[in-house]
C-alpha cells in the first residue's frame, strides 16, 4: 500500500495500468477496425501520461523504504545511514509533491476530462451591449488557449450591427482542455459603461456560456436517415465564394430536433464535416446530461451544476473586479480579460479535487 497515494486512488491507478495492457494488445490486433485505431491510441496516450507518473512515484516510494532501512539497521554502515537521514526529508517532499501532481493528472483524464471541446458563448439580455460582452468572452477564451498551447477553431457566429456575437461556437483541441474549461458553463454577468452610453451610467449584461465535451464518431451512433441536409449560401463576409456558391451546411438530426449549422469554411465539405462534429457534441451532451442528473446533489453543490443558467460569474470593469460566485473569491478583471484566466481555473480544481477523489 502506498504511503503517499490514497487507498481509493491508488485502486484506480492499478486499474489503469491494467487497462495500458489491454490496449496494447488490442491496437496490435489485426481484427481491429481501422476507425478503432485513433480513438485506441488517444486513450493509451492519456493512459501512458499518467501510468508513467504512477511508476515513478512508486520508484521514488521504493527509495524512501530503502532509506528508511539503512537508518533503521542498528548494526550496518553508521556513515551511509547518516547519509540516508540527510537526504530522507528532501526525498519525502518530493514524494509528496509528485503524489499530488499525478493526483490532478488522474483527475484531468478520468471521464471527459481528456477531452476537447465546444465552446457555445449567447449574448442574454442586455441587447448590443450583452453581444459585445459575448465577444469579448470569446477574445478571452481564445487569448487563454493561446496561453495554454491549444488550439481554437471558430465553427459558428452570428454577429451583431455593432460587431458583437449574439451567438458563437468554437472547438478547442488540447491537453485537458475539458478538464479546464468545463468550469466556464453558466451565466456570465457584466457591469460596465456601454460604448453607447452617454451619461456614463453602468449597465449590467449578460451572456451565457456552455461548454461540451467533443465526442467521437464511434460513441455517437448516427444514422444517415437521420439527417437532413441542406447547402445555402454562406452570407457575411468574404467575398464572392461565399456569397455566390452553396458552401454553408444546415443539417437538421430528426430524432433530437437539433438543427446545427456552419459558413465559416469555403469549402461545403469541411463545413459539413464542422457541423457534424457540432451536432454529436450536443447529442453527447444531452446523454451526459442523463447521467449527470443521477448524480447526488451534493457533488453539484462543489462548483455548480454546469447548468448555462446558473450565474457563475460577475465582470465589474469600474472596480476592475472580478468575482467568481462559486468561489466567493475576487480577481483582477485586467488581467483575466487579457487571458490570464489560470488563477481562477486553479482555484476550481483545488474546491473540485475532493469531491472528484469520491468518485474514482
Amino acid at each position: 500500500m502506498s504511503e503517499f497515494i490514497r487507498p481509493r486512488v491508488q485502486a484506480k491507478l492499478d486499474k489503469m495500468a491494467a487497462r495500458e495492457q489491454e490496449l496494447i494488445a488490442l491496437i496490435s490486433d489485426p481484427t481491429v477496425r481501422a476507425d478503432r485505431v485513433a480513438p485506441i491510441q488517444r486513450e493509451l496516450g492519456a493512459l501512458r501520461r499518467v501510468n508513467r507518473a504512477y511508476e515513478a512515484v512508486r520508484k521514488l516510494e521504493d527509495e524512501i523504504g530503502q532509506h528508511r532501512a539503512l537508518i533503521a539497521d542498528k548494526v550496518g554502515d553508521r556513515e551511509l545511514a547518516d547519509l540516508a537521514r540527510g537526504e530522507l526529508p528532501a526525498l519525502e517532499t518530493k514524494a509528496r509533491a509528485d503524489a499530488d501532481a499525478l493526483l490532478d493528472t488522474l483527475l484531468s483524464q478520468t471521464g471527459d476530462g481528456g477531452r476537447n471541446a465546444i465552446v457555445e458563448i449567447r449574448a442574454g439580455t442586455g441587447g448590443e451591449e450583452a453581444a459585445l460582452f459575448a465577444r469579448d468572452l470569446y477574445l478571452l477564451y481564445t487569448r487563454f488557449a493561446v496561453r495554454q498551447n491549444w488550439k481554437a477553431d471558430l465553427l459558428s457566429e452570428s454577429t451583431s450591427d455593432m460587431s458583437g456575437f449574439r451567438e458563437v461556437v468554437f472547438s478547442l483541441e488540447g491537453e485537458g482542455v475539458f478538464n479546464v474549461m468545463r468550469f466556464e458553463s453558466g451565466g456570465h454577468r457584466v457591469q460596465r459603461v456601454p460604448t453607447t452610453e452617454t451619461q456614463g451610467r453602468v449597465h449590467t449584461s449578460a451572456a451565457t456560456v456552455a461548454v461540451l465535451p467533443e465526442a467521437e464518431e464511434v460513441e455517437i451512433d448516427i444514422k444517415d436517415s437521420d439527417l437532413e441536409f441542406q447547402a445555402t449560401l454562406a452570407g457575411g463576409p468574404g467575398g464572392q465564394n461565399v456569397n455566390k456558391v452553396a458552401t454553408a451546411v444546415r443539417i437538421w438530426h430528426k430524432p433530437s430536433g437539433l438543427v446545427v449549422f456552419c459558413r465559416e469554411e469555403r469549402s461545403q465539405l469541411k463545413n459539413r464535416q464542422k457541423a457534424m462534429k457540432l451536432l454529436r457534441a450536443r447529442l453527447y451532451d444531452i446523454e451526459q446530461g442523463k447521467v449527470d442528473a443521477e448524480r447526488s446533489q451534493a457533488r453539484r453543490d462543489q462548483v455548480g451544476s454546469g447548468d448555462r443558467n446558473s450565474r457563475v460569474r460577475t465582470y465589474n470593469f469600474p472596480q476592475n473586479r472580478l468575482t467568481d460566485h462559486r468561489l466567493n473569491q475576487n480577481f483582477s478583471l485586467e488581467q483575466i480579460m487579457e487571458g490570464r484566466l489560470e488563477p481562477v481555473v486553479q482555484a476550481l480544481l483545488v474546491k473540485d479535487r475532493e469531491a472528484r477523489i469520491e468518485e474514482l
